[in-house]
């Protein structure tokens, strides 16, 4: 099997290494940045002959973009779920006046979006959602909470599911709503503390919020069709993005174990070639189901992989660094004592990614049940 590019899609690499080197460094404002993307025709590659996008992009060249974003330096995407998420959605499931209304305000970097779905007692099953809209006339009106919702203070929009048919169980009865953020004493935006030290997540509370009826996607009570849609572009392109920082933060590995006398170690030694060969391994098997249709398990194979792969590098780096690692670098000047350097940060933060997007149990459940042909789970087994 050829995992190569062709000629046209190294060219295509060149020109984005080219442009993300002249402009990576000229702003650290994430909103400006989505709009410099936006203006120079960067967000939408992927949108095919839609119209509403800005230049189109091959597969491959749409991996030889994300691949050199993260070489790049560049600053965080902060309208990638606009972009990667709910673009796609809309297009195989909105009607025209949806895609007019919101396709071009994220091709433009104007308008960032976050993704309303797990909840306290509905995360990896997340057919347990209770959030409730209820119709009034031209609205539904919202009450319940969100939980782990990225990016969710920057947003100005939110995709999310709420159950619209009262009394409802499980995938029935359920609603893909757009809802405005903007709506103060109605929504409220509580950041999330994590071990790292840092607020990636937030929790968000929705006290009488209103929603657009036009604005439900695939009809009320098609949501679960369209939330489950969703999922499978979330495991797309940005997969092989996401091995670039892998790759990176194994190198930073490799360098702490050859500064500490760790590689001396032959258990070391092989431990840190496993990653290595499995990444590799990764990277082909993302590259082999990249853009297959039919292969209903490919996305839970590959959450799979890179879970446990990237919490066992976290592992790996802790290993390498011996007692040390318990220690950070003091700075007197900090209101916290102790700052987590690039190492403790990745230890901390991995011990989530067998949880987060989907468990490993749930992923071993789809992969049984939808590919396997295995005996569905009974309902009400934890």
């Amino acid at each position: 099997m050829d995992f190569g590019f062709s000629a046209e899609d190294e060219a295509f690499r060149v020109e984005a290494r080219t442009w993300l080197a002249e402009h990576a460094e000229s702003t650290q404002d994430r909103r400006a940045w989505e709009h410099l993307l936006g203006e120079a025709g960067w967000i939408g590659l992927g949108w095919g002959e839609s119209g509403y996008g800005n230049r189109t992009a091959t597969l491959t060249q749409q991996v030889a973009w994300a691949e050199e974003y993260a070489r790049s330096g560049a600053p965080p995407r902060s309208g990638h779920i606009g972009e990667n998420l709910l673009a796609p959605t809309l297009l195989a499931h909105g009607t025209e006046e949806q895609k007019a209304r919101f396709l071009p305000p994220v091709a433009a970097g104007d308008e960032l979006w976050c993704q309303g779905y797990s909840e306290p007692d509905a995360g990896s099953d997340l057919a347990g959602v209770r959030t409730a809209a209820v119709r009034e006339g031209e609205w539904y009106r919202i009450t319940g909470q969100k939980i782990w919702t990225s990016l969710a203070h920057e947003a100005n929009w939110c995709f999310a599911l709420a159950r619209t048919e009262a009394g409802s169980r499980r995938h029935h009865g359920l609603s893909f709503l757009l809802v405005p953020m903007d709506q103060p004493g109605r929504i409220e935006v509580r950041p999330i503390r994590q071990m790292t030290g840092t607020s990636d997540f937030n929790e968000v509370f929705f006290d009488g919020a209103r929603a657009r009826a036009e604005h439900v996607v695939g009809g009320e009570g098609g949501g679960w069709k369209v939330a489950m849609s969703l999922l499978g572009f979330e495991r797309g392109v940005s997969t092989l993005a996401q091995q670039v920082g892998f790759a990176q933060e194994l190198g930073r590995v490799v360098r702490e174990a050859v500064e500490t006398g760790a590689v001396a170690d032959p258990v070391v030694r092989e431990r840190l070639v496993r990653q290595w060969a499995e990444l590799r391994v990764m990277r082909w098997n993302a590259l082999r189901t990249l853009g297959s249709s039919g292969d209903a398990g490919a996305p839970s194979v590959a959450k799979l992989l890179w879970g446990g792969w990237h919490q066992r590098l976290g592992e790996l780096a802790m290993q390498v660094r011996g007692a040390a690692a318990s220690v950070g670098p003091r700075d007197w000047s900090a209101s916290s004592p102790y700052e987590l350097d690039a190492l403790q940060h990745l230890f901390l933060f991995s011990r989530a990614d067998t949880i987060y997007g989907g468990s490993d149990q749930v992923q071993r459940t789809i992969i049984a049940e939808r590919v396997l042909g295995l005996p569905r789970e009974p309902k009400g087994v934890v």
